[in-house]
């Protein structure tokens, strides 16, 4: 389940503030506190939240630097080093967004704001002002789970297709996450679009959090569950984590 939404005349800052102040208001509501227990662990949601870049956590993890500018061959290494598979097609981009993913997010139990992501990996989101290759794009992460994504949106409609198109080779070339051309998106920008953030936002997971609940099949109204009868006698159904958010 999720919740999107649109602010003309925001960017990204703007919505890590609409973020931690949505949901630190939600806990305080719900439970009476901004520091909720979840799975046997605290978690102190009140504002402001950290803020950290993608490849400051990577550093966190693996105790050296790496950016934009660290050789494919290096990266790649680094990957396997750390068990964290790739692809030919993956750019450098790619490849920290893996090694992040991989070594990094699940660390991360208090609620940060995980900035500054590439643009191969954000084809959607406006150029940082500041970081040439990077964009205005952050994920919250909160109990080592992804809560939310969002960034300032790309607005030009040219160098929107020209992403599109990227996109499209970096699928072809076997990156089954990349995206489409989107022609109905695209001629919406070529009529214009002020300002705006983005955010997407599991709502699923945050009731998971909310609520102290181990499994997205806790807070969902009717889950996907595997057939009786595949399951062993006397075995509870695995579980595969949350989904969908």
């Amino acid at each position: 389940t999720m919740l999107e939404l649109y602010q003309a005349y925001a960017d990204w800052t703007d919505i890590m503030e609409l973020v931690e102040q949505l949901v630190s208001y939600l806990a305080e509501e719900l439970t009476g506190s901004t520091t909720v227990t979840y799975q046997g662990r605290e978690i102190d949601l009140a504002a402001p939240w950290r803020r950290a870049t993608m490849v400051s956590l990577i550093e966190e993890q693996i105790g050296r630097a790496v950016d934009l500018a660290t050789p494919v061959d290096e990266l790649r290494a680094l990957c396997d080093e750390h068990g964290v598979e790739w692809k030919d097609a993956y750019g450098p981009g790619k490849l920290l967004l893996e090694l992040y993913e991989k070594t990094a997010e699940a660390a991360q139990w208090q609620p940060v704001f995980v900035t500054e992501y590439p643009i191969e990996v954000s084809p959607l989101a406006r150029p940082h002002r500041e970081l040439p290759g990077m964009t205005e794009r952050f994920e919250c992460i909160v109990a080592g789970r992804e809560l939310c994504n969002a960034f300032s949106e790309l607005l030009d409609p040219d160098e929107q297709r020209a992403r599109f198109e990227d996109q499209v080779r970096e699928r072809d070339s076997g990156d089954e996450e990349a995206m489409a051309v989107d022609e109905d998106y695209l001629r919406a920008l070529e009529y214009g679009l002020p300002p705006t953030g983005g955010l997407g936002i599991g709502i699923d997971r945050l009731v998971m959090l909310l609520t102290d609940s181990a499994t997205i099949r806790d807070v969902v109204l009717f889950p996907t569950l595997r057939p009786e009868q595949d399951l062993a006698p006397g075995t509870m159904e695995d579980d595969a984590g949350p989904e969908g958010s």
